[in-house]
C-alpha cells in the first residue's frame, strides 16, 4: 500500500506528459531513482500479499465449512467485479490481473499439492523474468508463491525467527547489488527488461525480510501502529487512492508539471490522509467498508458492522 502509490500517481495523473516535459531516466534525476527503489519492486509484494490473503482465507474456510472452494471462487469473482469498473477508473491496476489469474491458477492449485505448487511457481517466475522481461507478467507466479509460502507454514512464522530474517535479507541483498548494477547499464529500459524485473524481485526480497527483521526487534510495535491500520483497510484505500490521485493530479496540473517534490509529496500526503481516515474508522468498525462487503459477499450473510455490534444477519 504505502510502496505501490508511488508507483501509480506519475501513471494516473499523467505526470510530465506535456510537450516538452519528457525526461529520460537516468541516475541523475529522481525518475531515474525511482526505477531502482520503487518500480518494480512493490507490485511483485503486492501480489505476493495477494496469494498469501488468498491461502489464509482458504485454510479458514477449510475448517469450518463443507465446500472452502465455492466460497473461493465467490471472493475472486467479487474481486473480479470491483477489478473491472475500476480499471477504467485507474487502467492497469493490479485487481483485474489479481482476480483473473486467481481464478484461473490459484483456485485450481488448491487441488495441487504444496511441492508441484512450489515447482509451478518458480517456473512461473522464472519463464516471466525470460520469455517477457516481468511486469504484469509476474502475476501468476508471485501470486501461487504466496500461496505455497501460507501453506508451508512460513508466513505465520514471520516476525518470529531473527536469525531466518537475517539468511533471507543477506541472500537477497548478495543478489540485488549485482542485479542492480546491470539495471543501472541499461536504466533508461527499466520496466521493460528481464534485468530491471530481477532487480524489482531481489529488491522487494530486501524489503520484505527487512522488514521481517524489524518485526523481531522492539520495532515492531511501532511498525504496527504505522502500517496497522493502513493494511486492515488495504482493499479500501487502495481503491480510494485513485480518485484521490485523479483530483490532485487535476489540481495540481501533473500533466504540466516537472517537479518530482510536489508529485512524491502528493503521493505522501494522500496517505497520510489515509491512515487518519482509517485509524478514525477503525475506532468504530471492525473492517474498512469494501472489506466488509467483500466479506458479506463471500459468506452470503452480512456481518456485524460496528465493534460493539453481535448481530449477524
Amino acid at each position: 500500500m504505502c510502496g505501490i502509490i508511488f508507483v501509480n500517481i506519475g501513471p494516473l495523473t499523467g505526470f510530465r506528459t506535456a510537450p516538452g516535459l519528457y525526461e529520460r531516466p537516468s541516475l541523475d534525476n529522481t525518475g531515474g531513482w525511482l526505477h531502482l527503489l520503487v518500480q518494480q519492486r512493490f507490485f511483485p509484494i503486492f501480489a505476493l500479499l495477494f496469494g498469501v490473503g488468498f491461502a489464509m482465507f482458504y485454510e479458514s474456510a477449510a475448517r469450518r465449512v463443507i465446500r472452502p472452494r465455492l466460497l473461493l471462487l465467490r471472493r475472486l469473482l467479487l474481486l473480479l467485479a470491483i477489478g473491472i469498473p475500476f480499471n477504467v477508473l485507474q487502467p492497469g491496476s493490479a485487481l483485474l490481473p489479481l482476480a483473473a489469474v486467481g481464478l484461473a491458477i490459484l483456485l485450481p492449485s488448491t487441488w495441487m499439492s504444496r511441492r508441484v505448487s512450489a515447482v509451478a511457481a518458480v517456473a512461473l517466475i522464472v519463464g516471466s523474468l525470460l520469455l517477457t522481461g516481468g511486469g504484469i507478467s509476474l502475476t501468476p507466479g508471485m501470486l501461487l508463491l504466496g500461496a505455497v509460502l501460507t501453506r508451508y507454514g512460513v508466513v505465520p512464522a514471520i516476525g518470529q525467527s531473527r536469525r531466518d530474517a537475517m539468511i533471507v535479507l543477506i541472500v537477497a541483498a548478495i543478489a540485488a547489488i549485482p542485479l542492480i548494477f546491470l539495471q543501472t547499464r541499461t536504466i533508461e529500459m527499466s520496466g521493460f527488461s528481464g534485468e530491471s524485473a530481477a532487480a524489482g524481485l531481489a529488491v522487494a526480497g530486501v524489503y520484505v525480510s527487512s522488514l521481517a527483521l524489524l518485526m523481531t526487534t522492539g520495532v515492531s510495535r511501532i511498525l504496527e501502529v504505522a502500517f496497522g491500520p493502513l493494511g486492515k483497510m488495504a482493499l479500501t484505500n487502495y481503491v480510494g487512492a485513485a480518485p484521490l490521485m485523479l483530483a490532485a493530479g487535476w489540481t495540481l496540473g501533473f500533466s504540466d508539471s516537472s517537479s518530482w517534490t510536489t508529485l512524491l509529496g502528493t503521493a505522501g500526503a494522500i496517505l497520510l490522509a489515509q491512515w487518519v481516515a482509517s485509524v478514525l474508522w477503525l475506532r468504530n468498525f471492525a473492517q474498512g467498508p469494501l472489506e466488509w462487503l467483500w466479506r458479506w459477499g463471500t459468506w452470503g450473510h452480512r456481518q456485524a458492522v460496528r465493534l460493539n455490534d453481535t448481530a449477524t444477519i
